[in-house]
């Protein structure tokens, strides 16, 4: 297995290939002591960037759309050589944040006008303003496209902005935040690298609003030090999402979807299908449905051509994995496809059958390459066995039309999926329940919620 170099150099943060264990490059790591001064500075900042308008922010940061697509190819490298998906992939990241640029500020400012309500001799206007200074903790398994989801629609509704990316992937978080500030005023962006103590730092520090997404126990943690100063929060945490395969469903795109979707980076995706609950009469047909498309990831270095996915992030990620992979099997899991043993960090794409929810891979988040399938009888017990879980971020069914509707709303998740992907129409929010989020982002709806809403009323005449 590859280990990674013991980090002795306090002052450096290194990132390194998780495919090969070989140093990527690095960073300065932010002395904690200096952490108050960066919050400091972009309190600073905060009245010259809230005196321009929406619009005005928004025109800022489309350049920066621009200048990444131009740049895409080299910083797709880099994310792939960071976190390991293959380089398609991580060129496809960074092109995705960029050619949206433009519409998604536009988005953002739009969504932050003020509306006007009015009745008899009343007019209340309501405002939407930027809290201050919003500190973004964002994780590893989308680099550039977490920070991006929270820092654009941060910027645009008025807040000054710190970025603290996770430590597993400092370089292309630190190469985007240079790019944004080619185009911003001093102070307004700015970034801060380390691990947990810098993390811990910056949410008990005087920030405004903390946007995190990340484990439901950091949450938690975030949460509890944010109480004292009754900080604001948008929170997206664990998930354990999962599919449900019905009567009179389009097999052939479930399976696919089941597959896709629980290999995709790795399995390293919030909503990653981690679990499939399938009925007892299309089971048998589903699951060779279902191995055929999992027999046609490849895995393998960022840089092989043809590979479909790379390896886990870090070691203690893939002992995780397997770690679940053999409790499943000890308590009566059926290896169907897979667990075979594999050097690096890399996890071959796994799939069991008859799992129960008295093991940990039915219960706990497992974010790697693992399709796990259990047997129901009906769709009432489907949808019983789904809902039995603490988290709810997202949730799909295939079945026929009328019955995966019905289904579908009786799921405790955020986003619900109908014979189709989970994602919204453009515009929808990118929402969690239960334990799997706190306040949301994307989208109109999602774009206040890095706003105060103020109400001005006045006498109409």
């Amino acid at each position: 297995m590859t280990t990674m170099p013991t980090n002795t150099d306090t002052s450096t943060l290194r990132s390194y290939n998780p495919s090969t264990g070989d140093e990527v490059g690095s960073v300065p790591v932010t002395p904690v002591a200096e952490i108050d001064n960066i919050i400091a500075k972009a309190q600073a900042a905060l009245p010259a960037w809230q005196a321009l308008t929406p619009q005005q922010r928004a025109d800022m940061l489309k350049p920066a759309g621009e200048k990444l697509i131009a740049m895409a190819d080299e910083l797709g490298k880099l994310l792939s050589l960071e976190q390991g998906k293959p380089i398609p992939e991580g060129i496809g990241e960074v092109t995705g944040c960029g050619s949206r640029m433009a519409e998604e500020v536009d988005e953002v400012a739009t969504a932050v006008q003020p509306d006007i309500l009015e009745d008899e001799g009343v007019k209340s206007t309501i405002y939407y303003d930027g809290y201050g200074v919003c500190a973004a903790i964002t994780p590893w398994n989308f680099p550039m496209l977490m920070p991006h989801w929270t820092i654009v629609p941060a910027l645009v509704a008025g807040n000054t902005v710190i970025c603290k990316p996770s430590e597993q992937t400092p370089l292309i978080a630190d190469e985007y935040v240079k790019v944004l500030n080619e185009f911003l005023p001093e102070g307004v962006l700015q970034i801060v690298h380390g691990e947990d103590d810098q993390g811990k730092a910056l949410v008990a520090g005087d920030v405004n609003l903390i946007a995190f997404t990340g484990s439901k126990n950091a949450g938690q943690h975030i949460m509890a030090s944010a109480a004292n100063g009754l900080k604001r929060l948008i929170l997206e945490l664990g998930s354990k999402d999962p599919l449900i395969v019905l009567e009179g469903a389009d097999l052939d795109k479930a399976a696919e979807f089941g597959a896709r979707n629980a290999l995709r980076n790795c399995g390293q995706v919030c909503v990653s299908t981690e679990r499939i609950y399938v009925q007892d009469s299309v089971k048998d047909l589903f699951m060779d449905k279902l191995l055929t498309q999992v027999k046609e990831f490849k895995v393998a270095d960022c840089n092989e051509e043809g590979a479909s996915i790379g390896p886990m992030v870090m070691r203690e990620q893939k002992e995780h994995v397997l770690s679940q992979i053999n409790d499943a099997i000890n308590k009566g899991a059926k290896l169907i496809h897979g667990n075979e043993p594999m050097g690096g960090n890399f996890v071959s794409p796994t799939v069991l059958d008859d799992c129960t929810h008295d093991m940990d891979i039915m219960t706990v988040e497992t974010f790697g390459p693992v399709v796990c399938v259990s047997g129901v009888s009906s769709a009432d017990e489907a949808v019983e066995k789904a809902n039995d879980t603490e988290y709810g971020l997202g949730a799909v069914v295939f079945g026929e039309d009328e019955t995966a509707r019905s289904v579908g709303r009786k799921l405790t998740a955020g986003m619900v999926g109908v014979n189709r992907s989970l994602g919204g129409a453009s515009g929808s929010p990118w929402v969690g329940a239960r334990h799997s989020g706190y306040s949301y982002h994307s989208g109109p709806m999602g774009h206040r919620q890095f706003c105060q809403v103020r109400v001005v009323s006045t006498n109409e005449e």
